[in-house]
């Protein structure tokens, strides 16, 4: 995973200490994971008994990290160097599948004096 230090992204519509000096435009990362026949019945037996379900929380950190890195990618294809207005969705797609996606801005960026 890149680091911040290393393609800064921001919630926000800058990024304090930097100027932008080019917009890109709009970017996005999309993955769609599917819960195996293993998970889904620990998670029935969680569901009884109550509890975090560690299988779906490393799947979904799993899934936020790469619709990241994507998002990342389709900036960096259009020559960005940052993406400002960062936001993350969700949704389930089946029973078992579930979509995230991350997307924001891309934007050039420069330190500020």
């Amino acid at each position: 995973m890149v680091s911040i230090e290393e393609f800064p992204i921001a919630s926000s519509d800058h990024i304090p200490g930097y100027k932008i000096v080019e917009e890109k435009g709009f970017v996005y990362g999309l993955t769609v994971r599917a819960r195996g026949i293993g998970g889904d019945i620990g998670a029935g037996l969680k569901g009884l008994l109550g509890g975090e379900i560690k299988q779906y929380v490393s799947m979904m950190e799993e899934s936020r990290d790469e619709s990241i890195k994507r998002c990342i990618d389709h900036a960096k294809e259009l020559g960005a160097n940052a993406i400002i207005t960062m936001r993350m969705d969700s949704d389930s797609i089946s029973q078992n599948m579930q979509e995230v996606l991350a997307y924001g801005t891309a934007v050039v960026i420069e330190k500020e004096d």
